[in-house]
């Protein structure tokens, strides 16, 4: 679509007076000594890389879209396209896109660069004069893209020598092949000596149709690109390069203030401006058919993801070319390339590997996949030790007492010896309760080692003054009469560490007498209140009234046959 009277805001051009014609030849010959001038590490011939004439090809383009070689230019650049566009004014006054680029490397993410070092390359509106072109770039040719502009300091982003240049690598730049952006360089070359000052640089995220922006319609940076949308918009109105101003912390196209005295700076609120007639309307249709849009997006459209992972793109044809590099591009590659997705570099020299390139073209890339994980402590791992358990400090408590007593395990398995120097009648004898749970876990059982035995943590479990598990029940209960029911049910529900195997069975056929240091007379086959007087009785409410250690055989672990009841312990016969 074309507005009528557009076309005629860069013809003043034409219309400048001899004087006007003289300063632009001057512009012309000074720009010439400059370029010239900054030749002198690529030497003074003048088909240096600097000065190379543009190819025929491209000469028989400009000439059949009715442009000539040194007339103005104008870039605009799409990030998601991967794709650098050169217009050029024709014959009659209007642009015409002469040709399209693909961009070899861009990196970041779509949105603008806030601050030095993020990687991104540049959104916006930025112009480029003969000062910012750099025949002696390290990376073949640049220009420099005048970042931060006045609306980028007005939001106090920072960054610095961010370009356009060759060597297909970027680190927040648009990166050509050395051939592209000599061809680029030298149609920038042509329009200053054609008397163009300086020429503009339009940089987008995507092409911004509102199907795009619909696209992108949960990205926090909408806002900024509606509003780039209104300069892509005048410019395509008036096939010709936006003016580009600013007020407000943001920008605005083709305005002029109807005070003449009022001025638009970016860090001020914008006054009251017009736009030439017919303009404004023609953007804000554009503008309200876009929201509408953004609107009535429903669940089922798809959304483009906010991020990516990627660290910008790659024109397909060079991917195409890395896969297989028998395939032509335009220009040739470095021997190695970072393709996107990726955090090594590639061989241009024979196929790249497959999971770079899928890397490449995929909509997202894990930032954290290629990450790998740290390697498992042995404490940590499948049927190790549980050292946190054992670590655990005796707070008092039940769970705190009933732990207390799993330190590591000696080497060699004692449960007599440490109980030994506690008197124990012969109603408890040591192995015959460790054995009462002939059936648990057998599960660990197959899968645990042989000869990773628990029968010292069940010792140290139930011996000694830090609290045993008979301790831990009389400090739980504290010296009260038998426990309730429902309170030894919550005892024997209790797990216990998975890396704990059951006792061994051969310790059940161990006699009774195994502890001859203890003399004790025949066990009864019924305890009685005779007996209770001869020897402590098995409850713990005696033992705590009377202040004698409890029996420090090895009982059983919590849910074992040998309590009989609930709150009462019995010798086992």
């Amino acid at each position: 679509m074309k507005v009528p009277g557009f076309s005629n805001l860069l013809r003043g051009t034409r219309e400048r007076g001899s004087g006007a014609r003289w300063r632009a030849a001057l512009l012309a010959g000074c720009t010439a000594l400059v370029l010239a001038g900054c030749n002198g590490g690529g030497g003074s011939s003048p088909m240096s890389k600097a000065s190379k004439t543009l190819s025929p090809q491209t000469l028989a383009l400009i000439q059949q879209k009715d442009m000539t070689k040194s007339s103005p230019i104008v870039v605009r650049i799409f990030k998601e396209e991967s794709e650098l566009e050169v217009w050029k004014e024709t014959t009659s006054g209007e642009y015409a896109l002469l040709k399209t680029y693909p961009i070899c490397r861009w990196s970041g993410e779509l949105g603008p660069k806030v601050k030095e070092g993020d990687r991104q390359a540049p959104e916006g509106f930025y112009t480029i004069t003969p000062g910012q072109m750099n025949p002696n770039s390290s990376y073949y040719l640049a220009f420099d893209l005048g970042f931060p502009n006045a609306y980028d300091r007005a939001w106090g982003r920072s960054g610095s020598n961010l370009m356009v240049h060759g060597d297909c690598s970027s680190r927040g730049c648009y990166a050509m092949t050395d051939e592209q952006v000599q061809e680029i360089f030298a149609l920038g070359r042509e329009s200053f000596y054609g008397g163009q000052r300086s020429f503009q640089v339009q940089a987008y995220p995507f092409r911004m149709t509102s199907d795009n922006l619909v696209r992108h319609r949960n990205n926090p940076n909408l806002a900024f690109w509606k509003m780039l949308k209104e300069g892509s918009d005048v410019f395509e109105l008036t096939k010709a390069p936006p003016k580009v101003d600013y007020c407000g912390k943001r920008y605005v196209f083709n305005a002029t203030p109807t005070d003449p005295g009022r001025k638009l700076q970016a860090s001020a609120p914008c006054p009251d401006y017009t736009m030439p007639e017919g303009l404004a309307e023609a953007v804000a249709a554009r503008q309200k058919e876009a929201s509408t849009k953004i609107a009535s997006a429903g669940a089922l459209q798809p959304v483009a993801p906010v991020k990516t992972g990627k660290d910008g793109g790659m024109h397909k044809v060079f991917l195409a070319k890395l896969e297989n590099p028998e395939l032509s591009a335009p220009g040739s590659l470095p021997p190695v390339v970072k393709p996107p997705g990726s955090d090594y570099g590639v061989s241009t020299t024979e196929p790249a590997p497959a999971e770079s390139i899928a890397l490449a073209t995929a909509d997202t890339v894990s930032e954290t996949a290629s990450v790998p994980l740290p390697a498992p402590r042995p404490e940590d791992a499948p049927g190790g030790p549980r050292t946190a358990v054992a670590a655990a400090p005796s707070a008092g408590g039940f769970f705190d007492n009933l732990f207390s007593g799993l330190s590591p395990a000696p080497a060699t398995p004692a449960p007599v010896e440490t109980t030994s120097s506690v008197p124990a009648p012969t109603s408890a004898p040591t192995p015959t309760l460790a054995p009462a749970r002939p059936d648990a876990a057998p599960a660990d059982t197959e899968a645990k080692p042989a000869e990773r035995t628990a029968l010292p943590q069940v010792a140290s479990l139930d011996a000694g003054s830090n609290g045993g598990f008979l301790d831990s029940l009389k400090n739980w209960f504290g010296g009260s009469p038998p426990p309730a029911p429902a309170a030894a049910e919550a005892i024997a529900d209790v797990p216990m560490p998975p890396s704990r195997p059951p006792v061994p069975r051969q310790a059940s056929t161990r006699p009774a007498a195994a502890t001859p240091a203890v003399p004790s007379p025949p066990a009864p086959a019924t305890a009685t209140n005779a007996d209770a007087a001869v020897t402590p009785a098995l409850r713990p409410s005696v033992a705590a009234s009377g202040g004698e250690p409890l029996y420090g055989a090895v009982p059983t672990l919590p849910g074992a046959a040998g309590i009989v009841a609930p709150g009462s312990f019995s010798s086992v016969q």
